[in-house]
Order: C-alpha cells, then sequence, then structure tokens
C-alpha cells in the first residue's frame, strides 16, 4: 500500500479500517522518512501476510503495534529487517 512511498514522512491511520484485510506484506517497506508509526488502531485478526512489512524503513524509533493480533506462526517473514537495532516496539505480535 505504500511501499516505496520515499517522500512520505507521516500519515494518520486512526481511521483506517483493517477488518477484512488478509495481507500487510510489504505495506511500509522502503519508507525510508518515517519516524514513527502508530498503528494500535489495525485490526489484524484477519492477516495471514506481514511478511516485509516494515523492511528497510531506516529512520524507524517507534511503532505501536499494540493492537496486533497475529497468532499464526507464519507470515512474519523479514517483518523488520534493516530496520534500526533500538527500534521500540509496543506489540503482541
Amino acid at each position: 500500500m505504500f511501499e516505496r512511498c520515499s517522500s512520505l514522512k507521516e500519515i494518520d491511520f486512526s481511521n483506517f479500517k483493517t477488518d477484512n484485510v488478509t495481507n500487510m506484506g510489504c505495506m511500509f517497506s522502503y519508507c525510508p522518512l518515517f519516524k514513527e508509526i502508530d498503528l494500535s488502531n489495525f485490526n489484524t485478526k484477519n492477516v495471514t501476510n506481514m511478511d516485509m512489512m516494515f523492511l528497510r524503513c531506516s529512520s524507524l524509533k517507534e511503532l505501536d503495534l499494540s493492537n496486533f493480533i497475529n497468532n499464526k506462526e507464519y507470515g512474519k517473514y523479514l517483518m523488520f529487517s534493516d530496520c534500526p537495532a533500538q527500534l521500540v516496539t509496543r506489540n503482541k505480535v
């Protein structure tokens, strides 16, 4: 959805409806200017693919995944690959 949005710095996700979404793979990959993303409003109960969701988000410092629900053992391949080591996440993933 936002893959390779190289000039995008921020976006308000508070009104996003994700109840029926099944694939979030690569959603934010290669978005180098995002410093923090609040996805606490996302409903991920039906998501089966989060592969490379934040791949190479090189400036990302804080990520709120506090309401993420993903009980599946698959679909998270390289989810945080090449993200900063000091990335702070609040999550259940």
